[in-house]
């Protein structure tokens, strides 16, 4: 069984599609970036089409510029007077438009037909060749300031422009006169029609007729005051005819607590509050217990036919009628005072319905009683607001001067208009900005067309894999990784802060692997220079540096360098132990650079390194190299267009691609996953070489880096070979 089908937690099969983030959405931060790397092409742009600008405006011929300023706000003595007059047009001494709004509509009257065709005929007089659409042109007409507008006009005749001006000038004061005067006819003639024909005085005087008649048949002055009245007599009669009733509830419940004690004994009512409160019953009833008390007490000495025992006995029986009567006489009474309070509270509740129906009769007599006075009051100040208008307007009406006035009437001869050229700078800062906007066109689009991954951001959320991690861009390192035995001699601390990024990149790996650990892997990429070998060494060194037992195996048969890369020979390797019987443990030898780092080099090149690499023996192998090791690297040939890395990874834990930012296109990179999806391999993740967005290495280790590194480039065959004989050991 292959080890790819040993490990269920790879998270993620080959093949997964780039997302369509590239082609659809805006993305500032992608748009920023891509301007940035364009900044060349932006400021070319920006020149060229701001120069020739320049140019145009030095080599076109000079025209002619006049202006003369308008104040549209009326300062007339006429209108001085007319302003304190309320109702007039101008009331309040404003009669120019404020908003910009009105500004706007004020310009694109003075601008119309109307006003300005018979300007044009009288000049067309002089000027024969003069069109209105050649006129209008030359005409500009702007607001700087509150109630005042700038006329200019531009031509390149000097004099044309003068008698523009001068006619332009006095047609617009004309039309401020006539424009006041039809807006003051058109007023009057409104507000006398809604006097008479509109029927505001016929409407008043029916009102009027209205409300007298109903004073007259209800026989009240005003309904809301008889209304309070009515209601305040309501309120006092219901509260009366609520004490009456709870004075009547008590009355019946004394009644009934009185029928209770008369129906007991004598003797038995001595305690009771409603007969004990009567002094004549409580009287009589004291003499009869007396004369029980007697009775009892002449019984012990007398019998009973005794006189004085008949005496007491007598007296009793005479006492007990007494006392019936006073209690009928009691029983009466209550009687009585319930039968009163009851007719009371029939009266109260009659008086109080009448009183009710009274004030029914007063909601709908007051409803259209306000309702007449309100139509009433409005169409009573509507007349007076007519009325009030129509002198207003009519006063208005008689002035005859001119609304508006020139701040300068010299202004209208323009006896020496500016003789003026395009301006330079104008035309500089709209070449500028037009060719900012075709630079950054430019720039945007030549970015869209080079389809290259440039940051580890958009090369995960474009390709949806994880990113195990990110490796920084330096020109000394990418040097380094191209010179032959240049880091075989690095010592441990010059490449500390570097190697921070790779021990990182290592624990993410362990971290995948969490149930069943990863213990073998290939390193390739989409296309070559990606720096794939690079990053398989220093991950290799970073895992061993780690405690990690690591074998590095070169397996890029095609074309070998790691044996270059950590000053080893490739006298004999991977291609040998296939081929032949050569074990293994013979043919790997002991990094100089970690203790703990063994590396296979590739041997000579194969015709056929495909065949090899599929063979049973190449299974077997890694299979012995998997156990053998924590960790086993394979680095390998590029994905697209070769099958080397895909059958590799048929036999380990997966594939970790590297990607070279600023270099991989995105259709080769697609064309890889397309590859990887098609050969069932696992992806273990991405990892983003050459990126200008870290800083996670300083200057200075770079520095320190490339010294050692030059160093060892001066390190001839023969002493390299001698290592390599030394550093050959056994596992």
């Amino acid at each position: 069984m292959l080890k790819s089908e040993k490990n269920p937690y790879l998270f993620s099969q080959a093949g997964t599609p780039l997302t369509d983030a590239e082609e659809g959405g805006l993305n500032l931060g992608q748009v920023g970036a891509a301007l940035r790397r364009r900044a060349l092409l932006i400021v070319g742009c920006t020149g060229v089409v701001a120069t020739a600008a320049v140019l145009k405006a030095e080599t076109d011929p000079p025209i002619y510029q006049g202006q003369f300023e308008i104040l549209t706000e009326p300062l007339t003595g006429e209108s001085k007077a007319v302003s304190n007059v309320p109702q007039a047009l101008s009331s309040g001494g404003v009669a120019a438009p404020e908003s910009e709004k009105d500004v706007a509509t004020t310009i694109r009257v003075l601008q119309s037909p109307r006003v300005l065709n018979s300007v044009v005929k009288k000049l067309q007089t002089e000027y024969p060749k003069l069109e209105y659409e050649s006129f209008i042109k030359g005409l500009v007409i702007a607001s700087k300031q509150k109630n005042i507008l700038t006329v200019g006009y531009v031509a390149a005749d000097k004099q044309l422009v003068s008698d523009v001006l001068n006619e332009v000038a006095q047609a617009y004061l004309e039309y401020s006169l006539k424009d006041r005067q039809e807006d003051i006819d058109q007023a009057i003639a409104f507000v006398q029609g809604r006097i008479t024909k509109g029927g505001l005085r016929q409407r008043v005087e029916d009102l009027q007729n209205k409300l007298r008649t109903l004073r007259s048949v209800n026989n009240l002055i005003e309904p809301a005051q008889k209304g309070g009245e009515v209601s305040g007599q309501i309120a006092t009669l219901t509260q009366q005819q609520l004490s009456n009733r709870v004075e009547y509830e008590q009355m019946m419940a004394q009644y009934k607590e009185l029928q209770k004690e008369l129906a007991q004994q004598p003797a038995e009512r001595a305690g009771n509050s409603i007969l004990s409160e009567n002094p004549r019953y409580q009287k009589i009833l004291d003499e009869i217990q007396q004369a029980d008390i007697q009775i009892k007490t002449e019984s012990a000495r007398f019998t009973d036919i005794n006189p004085t025992i008949q005496t007491l006995r007598d007296r009793k029986r005479n006492l007990l009628p007494m006392l019936n009567a006073e209690e009928q006489r009691v029983q009466n009474e209550f009687q009585s005072r319930i039968q009163t309070l009851y007719a009371r509270d029939l009266s109260l509740a009659d008086k109080v319905d009448k009183l009710n129906a009274e004030l029914r009769n007063l909601a709908t007599v007051t409803r259209d009683y306000d309702n007449i006075q309100r139509d009433l009051q409005i169409a009573t100040e509507g007349l007076n607001q007519f009325l009030t208008k129509q002198q207003a307007l009519e006063i208005e009406k008689a002035q005859k001067q001119q609304p508006w006035k020139l701040l300068d009437p010299q202004l209208t001869k323009v006896e020496d208009p500016e003789a003026m050229s395009q301006s330079a700078r104008k035309n500089l800062a709209l070449g500028g900005a037009l060719g900012l906007l075709l630079g950054v066109g430019a720039a945007l689009v030549v970015d869209k067309l080079s389809n290259i991954f440039y940051t580890s951001k958009d090369l995960k959320e474009t390709t949806r894999l994880p990113l195990l991690g990110v490796v920084p861009f330096s020109k000394e390192l990418a040097v380094i990784s191209k010179q032959d035995g240049a880091a075989s001699g690095i010592h441990q601390t010059a490449r500390a802060s570097f190697f921070e990024v790779f021990r990182s990149l290592y624990t993410n790996i362990l971290l995948l692997g969490s149930d069943t650990p990863i213990r073998s892997l290939v390193v390739s990429s989409a296309t070559p220079e990606d720096g794939k070998t690079t990053v398989a060494i220093q991950l290799a060194l970073a895992a061993a540096a780690m405690g990690q037992s690591v074998l590095l195996v070169d397996a890029n048969l095609r074309c070998p360098t790691i044996h270059k890369r950590v000053g080893l020979m490739n006298i004999q390797g991977l291609t040998d132990i296939i081929s032949s019987e050569l074990e293994w443990s013979n043919v790997i030898e002991r990094s100089p650079l970690e203790d703990n780092l063994y590396v296979m080099a590739a041997g000579p090149v194969p015709p056929d390194s495909t065949r090899l690499l599929a063979s049973v023996k190449m299974q077997d192998l890694m299979s012995e190299l998997h156990s053998s090791f924590d960790l086993v690297i394979y680095d390998s040939t590029p994905i697209v267009g070769f099958a080397d890395a895909n059958l590799l990874a048929a036999n380990t834990n997966g594939v970790m691609l590297v990607a070279g930012l600023g270099k991989l296109k995105r259709t080769a990179f697609a064309q890889a996953l397309e590859e990887i999806q098609v050969s069932g391999t696992p992806i273990l993740g991405l990892v983003a070489n050459k990126s200008k967005e870290s800083t996670s290495i300083s200057q200075s280790n770079y520095q320190q880096y490339y010294k050692v590194s030059k160093e060892r480039v001066d390190i001839d065959d023969a002493t390299e070979a001698g290592k390599s004989s030394v550093n050959k050991v056994k596992v």
